[in-house]
């Protein structure tokens, strides 16, 4: 069974209705059918939280949030030792940002793929690390 593990870029592409959306959405149904899970760290939540914020104001913001809540995503709340010293290595070797070392972290130590589009950031990872990217676009 694939783990998925959610980045904010993939989350924030479906509420955009951005490119991509929908290879997004199948790993949703592939979760709920139980064919698949799905994985988010709480710090990547976060940072779909704070775009909310900027997007539609904490009101609107909390409310999304409340159905990202709803969907077949398990949230990682606790950022474990072996999650945070894989994040720390990422983070002095490769030039990304804490939230995306927690993120690949988290799918390392999950054994899974990262969803995401942040071509940007990972790029100079894919092929160098012991890692699956599930590109959405």
């Amino acid at each position: 069974m694939t783990t998925y593990v959610m980045d904010a870029c993939a989350m924030l592409a479906v509420l955009s209705d951005e490119p991509g959306a929908d290879l997004v959405e199948d790993t949703y149904e592939r979760a709920e059918s139980g064919d698949a899970i799905l994985a988010m760290n709480k710090i990547n939540l976060l940072e779909v939280y704070y775009d909310l914020i900027r997007a539609y104001g904490i009101d609107r913001a909390v409310e999304i949030l409340d159905e990202i809540r709803r969907l077949p995503i398990r949230i990682y709340h606790e950022i474990t030792d072996e999650v945070f010293y894989e994040a720390g290595r990422l983070k002095t070797s490769y030039r990304i940002s804490l939230a995306d070392s927690i993120a690949l972290a988290q799918t390392i130590t999950l054994g899974g793929e990262l969803v995401t589009c942040d071509h940007h950031e990972f790029d100079s990872i894919d092929g160098h690390e012991p890692i699956r990217f599930h590109w959405i676009r």
